[in-house]
């Protein structure tokens, strides 16, 4: 079984050189050790020190230099958009003050299905657009580097 040797993002290199491809909803690019089986076979094993958070595009290289493709699985999002960036930025504050996952695309904000925060955000004036779409929200950390657990301990009343 190959072993993974390195990851490199989307930017750093050719899709179409791909040997193979892998694809994950978001929760499951958010690892540190797995056995995964690409479509067309590949076994491999993802094995570092600290969860990595692997983007759509992303190429895992192997133990031989080929490399895996990391494809996003569709979800089922809200894309949110707003009147100004001024309620934009109001909006991305109210879904960050419930530690809610989030991903920006051309200016707008994605997150996934969810009744109770569509109300809310309808109820602040929100324009929301159902999509499905790889979902890659935010790390608190850069790409690859995301491993460490945080706590607030201050309380959101709420």
């Amino acid at each position: 079984m190959h072993r993974v040797a390195s990851i490199k993002s989307a930017a750093e290199w050719d899709a179409t050189t791909a040997r193979d491809r892998v694809t994950l909803d978001a929760g499951d690019r958010n690892r540190r050790r797995i056995v995964m089986t690409a479509e067309n076979g590949t076994q491999f094993l993802l094995d570092v020190e600290k969860p990595v958070s692997l983007r759509d595009g992303d190429g895992l290289v192997l133990d031989d230099g080929s490399i895996v493709l990391v494809s996003g699985e569709a979800e089922q999002l809200i894309e949110i958009s707003a009147g100004s960036a001024l309620d934009t930025v109001r909006l991305a504050w109210h879904l960050g003050n419930r530690h809610t996952d989030v991903q920006i695309v051309a200016g707008e904000i994605r997150i996934r299905r969810d009744h109770v925060l569509e109300d809310m955000l309808r109820g602040l004036g929100a324009h929301l657009t159902p999509v499905d779409a790889a979902f890659d929200p935010e790390s608190p950390t850069p790409s690859h580097e995301h491993g460490h657990a945080h706590h607030h301990g201050h309380d959101h009343g709420g």
